[in-house]
C-alpha cells in the first residue's frame, strides 16, 4: 500500500517477513513509524467527522523472540502514541491484531504470504498469549477512555489449513482469557467472521453473550466488491444495488443479538464512467471522453466518475449505518479510490463522512 518503502534494495520485497530480512530495514521502518502516520493525521480525520479508528499491527510487536522471525518489533511504542493522539482529538481506537503466527490466511497483509500455519503447532497459543498481553495493557483503566476495542484476529480463512470449527472453538477459550485480563469490562473484543457471514457466528455469540441486547463479543465483517471476477462485470448501478442487498445477504435481523461491524470497504469498484453519466464494468471503454477508475489517476477524474463513486460510497454508509453498528473504512492514506484523504480531497465523500449528496439510493 505504501509503494515508497518497497524501492531500492527492497524493491523484491513482498511482504513484511521479506522486507525485514534486508539489511537496512529497521531504519527504513523507524522512519516510516514516525512519519506515515502524524498527529496532524488525526487532526485531519477528527475534522471530516471520523469519531473511530481502527489501527493494525502484527503479533510481533509483542511476542517474537521465541519464533526466530525475522520480523522486526517497535511499532507498539508508535500505536500507543496515535492513541494519545486520539484521545486528543475525540476519537475512539479499535486495535487490530492484523498478522497472526504462522500467518491466518497466506495473504501479504498477515504478514507473511505463502502458507498457512496459524493452526499449526503452537502458533494458536502463542496468539492467545500476543492477545491477552495486549488485553492487559489496552485493556487498563488508563486507556478506557480511548480504546473501545481489539479485534483479535484479521481476515483468517476458513478453508485450506484452517478449519473453521476449530477457529471458533480458539475464539471461544481466547475470548475469555482476554476478558479476565482486561480491567476494563467494557471493552468490546471483536472477531473477523473468516470470510463465513455472521449467521455461522450464531453459536459463538450465544456462547459468550448469551441473551444479551447487545454484549461485548462484536463481528467483523470486510465488504469489497472489486476483489472477484464476477464483480467486474457490474456497472455502478448494479454495484450499488449489491450494496443494499447486503441488508438482506450480509447482515443479521436485531433479534439475533449479534453486533457486526464492517471493519473494512472502499469506494473502489472497475467502472468507468460515459460523459452522459452512465457508466460500464471493467476497466476499458470506447465512448469518447469515458473515464475508467483503474485507469485514469483520481487527480484526472471528471465529474461523471465522481459522481458515480460518490454514490457507492455513501450507499455504503447508509447501509453500514442502518444494518451495522458502524464502518471504518480500508484505509486512510491508500491509493485511488482505497483512501479516504483521497476521497474527501476529490470529492467522493463530503467534507465530512456525514455529509450525504444523495439520498433513497437502495429505494
Amino acid at each position: 500500500m505504501n509503494g515508497d518503502l518497497f524501492q531500492g534494495n527492497f524493491v523484491d520485497a513482498v511482504d513484511e517477513w521479506t522486507f525485514d530480512k534486508i539489511p537496512g530495514a529497521a531504519n527504513v521502518l523507524k522512519t516510516h513509524w514516525q512519519t506515515y502516520f502524524t498527529e496532524a493525521d488525526v487532526q485531519k480525520l477528527a475534522s471530516w467527522g471520523i469519531n473511530a479508528v481502527r489501527i493494525p499491527i502484527g503479533y510481533w510487536h509483542y511476542h517474537n523472540s521465541v519464533q526466530n522471525t525475522p520480523y522486526i518489533s517497535g511499532a507498539d511504542y508508535y500505536l500507543e502514541q496515535a492513541i494519545g493522539w486520539c484521545r486528543q482529538n475525540g476519537i475512539k481506537v479499535l486495535i487490530d491484531i492484523h498478522g497472526s503466527p504462522g500467518s491466518q490466511n497466506g495473504f501479504d497483509n498477515s504478514g507473511h504470504a505463502g502458507t498457512v500455519g496459524w493452526q499449526t503447532g503452537n502458533n494458536m497459543e502463542i496468539t492467545t498469549n500476543v492477545l491477552v498481553e495486549v488485553a492487559t495493557k489496552y485493556g487498563a483503566a488508563q486507556f478506557a477512555d480511548t480504546v473501545f476495542a481489539i479485534e483479535m484476529t484479521n481476515e483468517e480463512i476458513s478453508w485450506g489449513a484452517n478449519d473453521f470449527g476449530k477457529t471458533k472453538t480458539w475464539t471461544q477459550t481466547t475470548y475469555k482469557k482476554m476478558r479476565a485480563a482486561a480491567a476494563n469490562k467494557n471493552l468490546i473484543l471483536m472477531m473477523h467472521d473468516g470470510f463465513m457471514g455472521p449467521s455461522n457466528w450464531l453459536d459463538v455469540n450465544t456462547a459468550l453473550n448469551g441473551n444479551s441486547a447487545k454484549g461485548s463479543f462484536y463481528l467483523d465483517v470486510h465488504l469489497y466488491q472489486n476483489q472477484v471476477a464476477a464483480d467486474s462485470k457490474l456497472k455502478q448501478g448494479e454495484h450499488i444495488q449489491k450494496a443494499c442487498d447486503y441488508a438482506k445477504t450480509e447482515f443479521l435481523p436485531a433479534s439475533s443479538n449479534l453486533p457486526v461491524v464492517v471493519g473494512e470497504f472502499t469506494g473502489a469498484t472497475d467502472i468507468c464512467a460515459n460523459p452522459d453519466g452512465t457508466t460500464s464494468a471493467g476497466k476499458t471503454c470506447s465512448v469518447r471522453d469515458c473515464q475508467c477508475s483503474a485507469t485514469v489517476g483520481i487527480d484526472k477524474w471528471k465529474a461523471p466518475l465522481i459522481a458515480a463513486t460518490r454514490k457507492f460510497f455513501e450507499v455504503q454508509m447508509q447501509v453500514y449505518e442502518t444494518h451495522a453498528q458502524g464502518w471504518f473504512m480500508w484505509t486512510y492514506n491508500g491509493p485511488g479510490a482505497w483512501g479516504l484523504a483521497n476521497a474527501v480531497q476529490y470529492g467522493l465523500v463530503g467534507a465530512k463522512v456525514t455529509d450525504r449528496k444523495y439520498t433513497n439510493l437502495c429505494s
